[in-house]
């Protein structure tokens, strides 16, 4: 499943862009939500989330970089938010909070920085419907893919496989054409694309493209 991060679209003709993607064969909206406390940057809140659901019929996908996400869960799902994850290092009571979101009505993922191993995930695992392994540093969009996370997300799906769980892989940063298809077969099944499709001359053709990468047609 391809997502496009709405984080690089032109906010000035949201709608447009949108509209645009949705054609181009998005799968999914993926929306960043940034507090200026847990990451150094301030992107949107709920108000935002519930413009855009009016905008589009796919899946919202609301990635939580915030302290303090159970205070704000509740009306993020309200809002419209249909996958909703937060940061294993923002959370002092995950599987509370992981409850929170799916007692709103939401998909629950939780997200790992580059830096936390995905050994950490182990007790969650049962009790979430996705993980989101960022692949650069969160905080702004545009910065290089960490090589090493392939080899993170293969951890991960084997971690997943063995524990016969239904649970699935997200990742989110530096994704394009050149590496889709290497992070597929490594195991995961949602790719975030900021740049590489906003970015883009023809951002119908990239996405096209990263699907018939991943599809193997």
């Amino acid at each position: 499943m391809i997502a496009p991060s709405v984080l690089s679209a032109d906010f000035s003709r949201i709608g447009a862009d949108i509209d645009m993607i949705t054609r181009a064969g998005a799968d999914i909206l993926h929306l960043d939500v940034m507090d200026g406390h847990f990451v150094p940057n301030i992107t949107f809140g709920p108000k935002m989330v519930a413009d855009i659901r009016k905008l589009t019929k796919l899946p919202l996908d609301v990635h939580l970089m915030i302290s303090e996400p159970e205070k704000y869960v509740d009306e993020f799902v309200k809002s419209g938010a249909d996958w909703v994850s937060v940061h294993f290092e923002a959370s002092k009571h995950l599987n509370r909070l992981v409850q929170q979101i799916r007692d709103a009505g939401a998909k629950a993922g939780v997200v790992i920085n580059p830096a936390t191993p995905v050994n950490v995930l182990e007790e969650i695992l049962p009790y979430i419907d996705f993980v989101l392994l960022m692949s650069v540093n969160p905080g702004f969009g545009g910065q290089k893919f960490i090589k090493t996370s392939v080899e993170k997300a293969k951890k991960l799906s084997e971690m997943i496989r063995k524990m016969e769980l239904d649970v699935m892989i997200e990742m989110d940063g530096g994704i394009g054409p050149a590496n889709i298809k290497m992070l597929s077969d490594a195991g995961v099944n949602v790719f975030v694309a900021g740049n590489a499709v906003f970015g883009a001359t023809d951002p119908a053709a990239v996405i096209a493209e990263m699907k018939k990468q991943i599809n193997g047609k």
